[in-house]
C-alpha cells in the first residue's frame, strides 16, 4: 500500500511537472531592459512564424530601428544586424510574408505585439518584422473622432475603456495583424520609446536584441504567477 502510495505521488509530480503552458511565450532582451511575451494562440500562423525564427536565432544582433514615442518600438529587420551607424533601415526582407490573421478581439492596446508590412493589398505581414506599441491614452472625443474619419468602425465599449484608461493605437487596428502582447516587463518598451533618435526615427545608439522562447517550465511557472495576479486584481475591483 505504502510503495502504491508513493507511486501514485511521483506521477502525480510528473503530471504537474510536464503539464503543458495554454500558452507559448518569448523573451526579449536589451540594454535597456528585457520583457515577456505571450503569443496568441488565435494567430496560429504569425505565432509559429515568430516561433521559428526566435529558435533558428534569426532575430539576435538586430536593432529596433524605428522608435516613435507615444507610437511604437519595430525591429525585426534582418538588415540591422550589419547595419552602418546613421543607415536607413526598415526594408529588409527574409524572402517571404504571412497572410493577414485580423481577429477583431485582438487590438492595438498597449504592450501588444504585431506584424509591420508594406502597402500590399492584401495586408500580409512581413516575414520578420515586428513592432510593440506603446501608444497613448485617448478620450471618448478622441475616439468618437477616429471611427467618424479614420476607422469606418464602431470600436467595442470594452476596447475604449482600454484605449482611454491603458491606450494604445486604435487608428491600426484591423490593419495589421496583432498576435501577442507583453505580459511582464513593459518598461522595456517605455524606456526605448524615450531614446533619442535621428531624423528617420533610428536611435542614435543602436538598441540591440536577443530574443529566447521560454522553457516548458518557465511558461508554466509565468502563468501561475499572472493567474494569481489576475485574481489579486479581481478582489480589488471587487472592493473598489
Amino acid at each position: 500500500m505504502k510503495k502504491y502510495f508513493t507511486l501514485m505521488l511521483c506521477l502525480c509530480f510528473a503530471s504537474a511537472f510536464s503539464a503543458k503552458p495554454k500558452h507559448q511565450y518569448v523573451k526579449i532582451k536589451t540594454a535597456l531592459g528585457e520583457c515577456v511575451i505571450r503569443l496568441y494562440n488565435e494567430t496560429p500562423q504569425h505565432r509559429d512564424n515568430f516561433l521559428k525564427l526566435t529558435e533558428k536565432g534569426t532575430y539576435n544582433g538586430t536593432l529596433f530601428h524605428r522608435v516613435i514615442k507615444d507610437f511604437m518600438i519595430q525591429g525585426g529587420d534582418p538588415d540591422s544586424k550589419t547595419a552602418q551607424p546613421g543607415a536607413l533601415l526598415g526594408e529588409g526582407t527574409l524572402g517571404y510574408t504571412v497572410p493577414a490573421e485580423f481577429r477583431d478581439s485582438l487590438f492595438h492596446k498597449k504592450g501588444v505585439l504585431a506584424a509591420a508590412r508594406d502597402n500590399n493589398p492584401e495586408k500580409a505581414s512581413s516575414g520578420s518584422q515586428f513592432y510593440i506599441v506603446q501608444g497613448k491614452t485617448f478620450t471618448d472625443a478622441q475616439l468618437d473622432d477616429l471611427e467618424n474619419k479614420r476607422l469606418k468602425f464602431k470600436l467595442p465599449q470594452y476596447q475604449r475603456e482600454v484605449y482611454k484608461t491603458l491606450g494604445g493605437t486604435p487608428h491600426l487596428d484591423r490593419n495589421y495583424t496583432v498576435y501577442g502582447e507583453v505580459v511582464k516587463g513593459l518598461e522595456m518598451v517605455d524606456k526605448i520609446a524615450i531614446v533619442k533618435t535621428d531624423g528617420n526615427n533610428r536611435p542614435l545608439e543602436d538598441v540591440k536584441m536577443t530574443i529566447t522562447v521560454l522553457k516548458r517550465r518557465e511558461a508554466r511557472k509565468l502563468e501561475k504567477e499572472l493567474a494569481k495576479q489576475a485574481k489579486a486584481a479581481a478582489e480589488i475591483k471587487k472592493l473598489s
